[in-house]
C-alpha cells in the first residue's frame, strides 16, 4: 500500500517538472536528486569497509551537473530562453573545457587527496569508489537537463521513463506470479528470467502504443496544459518511425535499465544492506528509485542524438 501511495504522490510530481519548470529549475531539482543519490551511495561504499572523499564528491557533482544544464545550450539551446551568440560561445567552452575538467581532473584530484589516507593500501580503492559516483549519478542524471533542453525533450524523456517504469512493474508481477527460474541468485535473488523476459516484452508494448499513439497523447497533454498550443509534439501522422526501430529502442532501454537495477542491487548486497535509504515509504531511498534510469539515461540520449530525436519531430 506504501508503495502504491508513493509512486502516486511522486509520478504527479515528475510530469509537472519535466513539462512545467523552466530548464533552471529542473537543473536544480535534478541536482537536488544527484545529492541524495550521492549520499546514500556514500553509505553503501562506507558500508563495505571505504572512505570516500564526500566534500570534494559533492563540488564534483555539482560541477557536473552545471556543466550538463550549460552544454543543453550548445546541443540544443534552451526553450523558453532562445539562445544567443554569447551564450553559445560559453557553452561551447564549458563542453570542450569545463566538463573534460571535471571528468579527467576529478581522479586525479582525489589520487592526490588520497596521498594523506593511513594506511596508503587504501588510497587507490578510496578514490577510486569516489570518482565512481560522477559516471554512476552524476554524468548519468547530467543527461535529464540536457535532453529536457532538445525538440519536444520532456515528451521524450516521459517516454523513456514510461519505458523503464512499465518494465520493471511488468518485471515485478510477472515474477511474482510465474517466476521460477532465477537471473542472478548470487545479486538479487527475487528476480527472475520469467520476470526480466516480461519486462522486456511489456516495454516493447508500451513502446508501440507510445509511439503510433503519439498524437492523442499529445493532445491529452495540451488539454491539460502540459504542452503548449504551439508545440509540435503528435502534430504530424500517427508516426513515421519504423517498427523496428521503436522495438530496437524498446528492448535497449529496458535491457539498460534491468542491468542498472542489478547493479545497484550487487551493491547494496555486498555492503549488507537491504534499501539505500529510507526516504521514500514501500520504495526504499533514491538511488534504489533511479537505479534503471541511471542506465537507461545513456542509452536514450546515444538513440536521440543517432536520429530518434529527428524521427521524434515526425510524429
Amino acid at each position: 500500500m506504501k508503495r502504491v501511495a508513493t509512486a502516486a504522490v511522486l509520478i504527479p510530481i515528475v510530469i509537472l517538472a519535466l513539462f512545467k519548470a523552466p530548464l533552471w529549475l529542473f537543473t536544480l531539482l535534478v541536482f537536488g536528486i544527484a545529492v541524495l543519490a550521492a549520499h546514500e551511495y556514500f553509505g553503501i561504499v562506507k558500508a563495505q569497509g571505504f572512505r570516500p572523499f564526500e566534500i570534494t564528491c559533492y563540488v564534483l557533482l555539482a560541477l557536473s551537473v552545471a556543466a550538463s544544464y550549460v552544454i543543453s545550450f550548445w546541443f540544443f539551446g534552451q526553450p523558453d530562453n532562445p539562445s544567443t551568440l554569447a551564450t553559445r560561445i560559453s557553452a561551447s567552452v564549458v563542453f570542450w573545457y569545463g566538463l573534460p575538467i571535471v571528468a579527467f581532473g576529478g581522479p586525479l584530484l582525489l589520487l592526490v587527496l588520497a596521498l594523506r589516507r593511513e594506511p596508503l593500501s587504501e588510497s587507490l580503492p578510496d578514490a577510486a569508489v569516489s570518482y565512481l559516483l560522477l559516471p554512476y549519478v552524476g554524468f548519468t542524471l547530467g543527461i535529464l537537463p540536457t535532453l529536457r533542453a532538445a525538440f519536444d525533450g520532456a515528451l521524450y524523456l516521459l517516454y523513456l521513463m514510461l519505458l523503464v517504469w512499465c518494465g520493471d512493474i511488468a518485471a515485478y508481477y510477472v515474477g511474482r506470479a510465474i517466476g521460477k527460474h532465477k537471473l542472478a541468485p548470487r545479486v538479487s535473488p527475487g528476480k527472475s528470467w520469467e520476470g526480466a523476459i516480461a519486462s522486456v516484452v511489456g516495454a516493447i508494448i508500451v513502446g508501440i502504443l507510445l509511439f503510433n499513439f503519439s498524437a492523442p497523447i499529445a493532445a491529452t497533454l495540451r488539454s491539460i496544459h502540459l504542452l503548449a498550443p504551439n508545440d509540435l509534439a503528435g502534430s504530424g501522422p500517427p508516426s513515421r518511425m519504423p517498427l523496428w526501430l521503436i522495438v530496437l529502442f524498446a528492448i535497449c532501454v529496458n535491457v539498460a535499465a534491468q542491468l542498472g537495477d542489478l547493479v545497484e542491487s550487487a551493491l547494496k548486497r555486498g555492503a549488507g544492506i537491504k534499501d539505500s535509504g529510507r526516504l521514500l515509504p514501500g520504495h526504499g531511498g533514491v538511488l534504489d528509485r533511479i537505479d534503471a534510469l541511471l542506465f537507461a539515461l545513456p542509452v536514450g540520449l546515444v538513440f536521440y542524438i543517432a536520429g530518434l530525436g529527428r524521427d521524434f519531430r515526425a510524429l
